[in-house]
This record gives structure tokens, C-alpha cells and sequence, in this order.
């Protein structure tokens, strides 16, 4: 499906974060991701650290000009993982799809990881669009990997 308007990203900002926030207290989201919502503080230091990082890539996804999610991208223990957060209000459109591809042509890394609930079809099937290849299952989740560039 593709979207009907306008996706893009940006750099995150710190006017992004109480969205963020409040995208990660939904409850049928932090049911879909199997991760709890973190308190208002534990978020914010968390992000924090997030943006700290300058080794990883952060990007805040835009709908029409409004914040509607974030990708991102990290190394930890010789691996680089991505993970992405869309806000409920934008699920269904193809935006998460629309996003990682638009994150997937900024960033260079791979192999690049995903780890996804093995409940969560939705985020399974983005992944899988972009090009990512199911090749474990780990207690309950899957390892997702995409090896190659876009277009190679």
C-alpha cells in the first residue's frame, strides 16, 4: 500500500520527544511491541542518551509535516539494530513501510538487525516489504535481517 500523502523524515528534536512519549504510552502499541512504556523521566534520559550517541542514526518520521513516529539505528555488541515507533493515530497507511524505506536509503550499515514480536504482523510484514529476511526465532520474538543496500 502506498501512502496517500506525504511521508519524510527529519533529525529529531527535542520538541519531538513529548510526542514520542506519548506514542510509547499506548497501550495496544506497547502490547503490539511486547515493551513496556516507560515513565516520563526514564523516557526522557533515555532519549537523551539516544541523541548522545553520535554513532547511531536518528530520524523523526513526518506526515504532511506532523510527527508521527521515529526510526532509528544502533550499534550494540558488534551489531547494528533498527527499530522504529509509529503513533496509533498513523497506523495502516504505510507509513512505517513508507519511513524505513526512506530511513533504509540514508544509512549504510549492514547487516542491519531487527528484533520484532512474534506477535506483531504489522511491524513483520514492514519489515519484510523493506527487504529484511526472517532468519530466527528467539524465545518470543524474530531476528529479521536485511544484508544489502537498497537497489543491489
Amino acid at each position: 500500500m502506498q501512502p496517500m500523502f506525504t511521508v519524510g523524515l527529519r533529525a529529531v528534536t527535542a520538541d519531538d520527544l513529548p510526542i514520542f512519549f506519548e506514542h510509547q504510552r499506548d497501550p495496544e502499541a506497547t502490547t503490539m511491541a511486547a515493551f513496556p512504556a516507560r515513565e516520563r523521566d526514564d523516557f526522557m534520559e533515555h532519549w537523551t542518551a539516544i541523541l548522545a550517541d553520535r554513532t547511531g542514526f536518528t530520524r523523526t518520521v513526518l506526515v504532511e509535516g506532523a510527527v508521527a513516529g521515529n526510526v532509528v539505528s544502533w550499534e550494540h555488541d558488534g551489531e547494528w539494530d533498527v527499530g522504529y515507533w509509529i503513533g496509533r493515530e498513523y497506523w495502516g497507511r504505510g507509513i512505517g513501510t513508507a519511513a524505513l524505506r526512506l530511513f533504509l536509503e540514508e544509512i549504510s550499515a549492514r547487516p542491519l538487525h531487527a528484533h520484532v514480536a512474534m506477535s506483531n504482523v504489522a511491524s513483520i510484514r514492514v519489515l519484510e516489504k523493506c527487504g529484511f529476511i526472517r532468519v530466527r526465532d528467539e524465545e518470543e520474538e524474530y531476528l529479521l535481517v536485511l544484508r544489502s543496500p537498497p537497489g543491489a
